[in-house]
């Protein structure tokens, strides 16, 4: 094993990394095989056959542990310090923090984000300013941590000559350090599995968990696992993810803005501005309402999306509107049967939580509320027409200017960017480069377009040829982070 780069001997102790290190030689293998299937093109996504058993079958997962019973609100965030602290102490039931979309994997990020985890767990953690000091509350929120997902490395980290998985790298420090400390604090190693897109992700993951249980001497599925389904392959795979994690799972969660960008890149839906691909449209209607009820038959968590709007105490008007439509926004997915909803930002924790308590009230969730009535077919996952939806101008203008400025940000160690009052992150990127991408690739603006708008926002040049590089290229990049990683400090 070769470390590339200073790090805190804590952090990274001798004992932590033979533990990643093992992680990468037993998974390894197989992670890079479902890597290549992911490059397979198999024509439009269907049930599988093969797996019908497992879809019809009379099964539930585990049952959930005493913290995870309420989740009926749950802020995200990176795993910064002053940050990790304020989500804490937001009134939150839940806090994912987050070594994924929200953080920019600067080494430094990284390892001082397991530093942090490591205080926070302990209730150590604290940071001082000039004008303030902030140290947890005596309630906080349950800890749920994000791993970044299967298709990142750290390049900073070598095994056997080769850089290390992201996903074993985050999931395997953050497991050492924590699990038994957690455990013995009556609560548990939990985590947030990013970017599957099929139910042998989720086996891999599995097998993980099964590894770092036997090395740490953890008590056998003490480590529980909540899914993001945001890619459309794994929309027609919940049942089976659920399966696979079955004595581990912990749920499912509804991550829309990446659901959007998949059935981009995956399906190549050409869809209208990104503020008319609401909630309401049929493909998202469809995916979502298909998930309360997978995860209600199966005894498990439903757990919806983001609102990503920033509160400004300096617009009141703004603000006034936007809570508005958060508020609908969480009302729709209460009464749907959600469990949980997803917030960026500590002052959406009452507005959220208001809303669920009228509909969840004293119990702790809705997983008795089976979704009998819902019966969701391959077509309306796929039904991609959006009523009145357009392709304009100003859609144009608003996915290159949020993109560029984000990646901006990203390069310079941001990964949630405050921009025109929403949150944006590696997701909400990834649409707007992928809607940029679909909309030349359907002649609906040519390159010199895109590049004229490009030109026109304030951000460095790294920011802007990344962009152009992802947003113009002759075929779709997988994923932005994969070139924005080579120019990362």
């Amino acid at each position: 094993m070769e470390v590339l780069a200073p790090a805190d001997h804590h952090v990274l102790s001798v004992e932590a990394l033979s533990l990643v290190a093992m992680l990468q030689r037993e998974l390894g293998p197989q992670r890079a095989e479902l890597l290549s299937r992911r490059q397979e093109h198999r024509g439009l996504p269907d049930f599988l056959p093969e797996t019908r058993s497992v879809r019809e079958g009379d099964w539930q997962v585990a049952p959930p542990p005493q913290d995870l019973l309420d989740r009926r609100v749950e802020i995200t965030g990176p795993v910064d310090r002053k940050m990790m602290i304020n989500a804490l102490n937001s009134g939150a039931r839940v806090f994912m923090a987050d070594f994924e979309d929200s953080c920019s994997p600067t080494w430094q990020n990284i390892v001082e984000g397991q530093q942090n985890l490591i205080d926070a767990v302990r209730g150590t953690i604290s940071f001082d300013t000039a004008e303030k000091s902030y140290r947890l509350a005596e309630k906080t929120a349950t800890l749920v941590v994000r791993p970044r997902g299967w298709h990142l490395q750290e390049r900073h980290v070598l095994i056997d000559g080769e850089p290390i998985s992201a996903s074993l790298f985050d999931f395997g420090l953050a497991c050492f350090h924590n699990a038994a400390e957690l455990l013995e604090r009556g609560s548990g190693p939990y985590y947030y599995l990013p970017k599957l897109e099929s139910h042998l992700e989720a086996r891999l993951w599995n097998s993980a968990f099964e590894l770092a249980e036997g090395q740490l001497g953890l008590p056998r599925a003490s480590i529980r696992a909540t899914v993001l389904i945001e890619t459309i392959l794994a929309a027609f795979e919940m049942n089976e993810i659920l399966w696979e994690l079955r004595e581990r799972s912990a749920g499912l969660n509804a991550g829309r803005w990446d659901y959007i960008f998949s059935a981009i890149k995956k399906v190549g839906a050409v869809l209208p501005d990104r503020a008319q691909v609401t909630m309401t449209v049929p493909f998202m209607r469809a995916y979502t309402e298909l998930l309360v009820a997978t995860c209600h038959k199966r005894g498990a968590h439903a757990i919806g999306g983001m609102a990503a709007f920033i509160p400004s105490r300096r617009d009141p008007e703004v603000n006034e509107a936007a809570l508005e439509k958060v508020r609908d926004d969480k009302v729709r997915e209460s009464a749907d049967g959600f469990d949980g909803t997803w917030v960026a930002h500590p002052d959406l924790v009452p507005v959220a939580t208001e809303v669920f308590d009228g509909v969840v009230g004293a119990k702790a969730n809705q997983v008795d509320r089976t979704r009998d009535d819902v019966s969701v077919t391959p077509e309306q996952l796929l039904d991609f027409e959006i009523d009145g939806g357009a392709v304009t101008g100003d859609g144009l203008r608003t996915n290159v200017s949020v993109g560029v400025r984000y990646l901006d940000a990203w390069l310079n160690g941001v990964g949630a960017a405050a921009i025109d009052n929403l949150m944006e992150d590696v997701a909400t990127a990834e649409i707007s480069r992928a809607q940029v991408w679909s909309w030349v690739d359907a002649g609906h603006f040519d390159a010199a377009r895109v590049r004229d708008e490009v030109s026109r926002i304030e951000a460095s040049p790294t920011a802007k040829e990344v962009f152009e590089e992802v947003a113009l290229a002759r075929h779709f990049v997988e994923f932005l982070t994969l070139p924005a990683y080579d120019r990362l400090v």
